[in-house]
């Protein structure tokens, strides 16, 4: 997961960073500096942070998986 999707995945749920540093069980602090681009955590942050995106409903897409390439993220269908 990159710093994007990290901050498109919050949007499309309407959370606060605040509100996702809870869920994923981290601080605050260190979900600023992840989305920022200013520092790379360890790779269990970004295991919590994107089990409790997906867990919220997003579903965080590779490279191959947007028409126009990159990574992105989209809301899973009901």
């Amino acid at each position: 997961m990159t710093p994007d999707q990290c901050r498109a995945g919050r949007a499309l749920i309407k959370w606060t960073q605040q509100q996702l540093a809870d869920a994923a069980g981290i601080g605050i602090a260190t979900l600023t500096l992840f989305e920022s681009g200013s520092t790379d955590p360890r790779p269990a942050t970004i295991q919590v942070l994107q089990r409790a995106l997906v867990d919220a409903g997003i579903v965080l897409l590779g490279d191959g998986e947007m028409i126009q390439g990159g990574a992105g993220v989209r809301l899973r269908k009901a």
